[in-house]
């Protein structure tokens, strides 16, 4: 069965969509699992990871196929159906990546699973170094107005209590200012029944910790920072501007709540999630994808608050990509926590096609 489709595969891959001499349609890839990452380091493999490598190399993401629509090109496990996008860094990239693959007539989509598997920065209260989130919301942090901090108004009590930010939703006035509408509002829900199961899956997962990574996390405030590596719950703020300190850590932990209507709590921030969740929306309306099967994994590689002694101005100073504190650590705990799922749902493919994988007991 895997050689009948690994032949399959190669054939679409290197044909047009439609058969120049007879004018047959090319029967389109079926596709079990999208594994979608954002940056690479330098090559797919054998070198210094992003958060693609481990991906290709441990799941076998051995075939190379042309993607010249988008960033990368995409890599594909010919067995069982596993395919690997690289969406590039950045909100605009990751959602023209995304759109790209939706749109491509070589892969059928419409029964796939969609794990979006990277590193991010987290809330020290929320979880420690190299711990993994499962999100249940992810809220966009970038759609709004903003005014310099220096000239937040702060001439009454009033005024002081109310612009705790500079930040302000679109079309508003005030920061935090009710009601939220469609207009303003971009933050996306995914499905509970799904996420329910991922998490119930993977929160027993070992996660290696190490005397370097608990030296780390211990130069930061509060119990649930120092404790080792886990596996939990929480919402992801995603803004492509590089955020860091604790005052912006107190504004998106407001801004979650507020943008969730009280509903979500932050846990951690990344880049590219809702370019992600907004091309899969627009997918999804369009029948090539379905939006109730998307999953977003974020991995602890840094907290979003300097260590103890650290100015935020310092902290970001040494927080470069390839340099985080627990980079290479949130690499591998993405890979361990996210090939459980994608493992699953492969080997149970003929359960998983038509119905999420919550309805099935295994």
């Amino acid at each position: 069965m895997c050689a009948i489709f690994a032949l399959l595969l190669m054939a679409n891959l290197v044909c047009a969509p439609t058969n120049a001499q007879t004018s047959t349609p090319v029967k389109a890839i079926e596709i079990r699992v999208v594994v979608i990452n954002m940056f690479e380091a330098g090559a797919d493999t054998g070198d210094v990871p992003g958060e693609y490598q481990y991906w290709v190399e441990r799941e076998h993401l051995d075939t190379i196929v042309p993607f010249p629509q988008g960033y990368h090109n995409l890599r594909m496990n010919s067995h069982n159906g596993v395919l690997g996008l690289l969406t590039g860094v950045g909100t605009a990239r990751a959602a023209a990546s995304v759109m790209a693959l939706g749109l491509d007539p070589r892969f059928d989509l419409t029964h796939a699973y969609f794990l979006v598997a990277g590193i991010g920065g987290m809330d020290p209260a929320a979880g420690s170094l190299a711990s993994a989130v499962w999100s249940d919301w992810i809220v966009d942090g970038d759609f709004g107005y903003e005014i310099d901090a220096r000239e937040i108004p702060q001439d009454t009590a009033e005024q002081r209590a109310l612009w705790t930010t500079g930040y302000i939703p679109l079309r508003r006035s005030v920061p935090y200012e009710q009601p939220l509408t469609p207009e303003n509002n971009v933050a996306y829900r995914l499905e509970p029944a799904l996420v329910d199961w991922a998490f119930a899956l993977t929160k027993d997962v070992a996660l290696p910790d190490s005397p370097q990574l608990k030296a780390l996390r211990m130069q930061f405030e509060g119990e649930t920072a120092h404790r080792p590596p886990f596996v939990l719950r929480g919402d992801n703020l995603s803004a492509s501007t590089f955020w860091h300190g604790k005052l912006m850590n107190q504004w998106a932990r407001d801004w979650v709540k507020y943008m969730t209507g009280g509903q979500g709590t932050y846990a951690i921030c990344g880049m590219e999630d809702t370019g992600t969740m907004q091309s899969l929306t627009f997918l999804s309306k369009a029948h090539k994808v379905n939006l109730s099967r998307v999953l977003i994994l974020r991995t602890a590689s840094n907290f979003d608050v300097p260590r103890t002694g650290l100015t935020a101005a310092e902290s970001i100073a040494e927080t470069k990509i390839g340099h985080y504190s627990a980079y290479l650590p949130s690499l591998d705990t993405a890979y361990r926590v996210g090939h459980v799922v994608v493992d699953s749902i492969v080997d149970h493919w003929s359960e998983d096609r038509d119905r999420l994988p919550g309805a099935v007991v295994r």
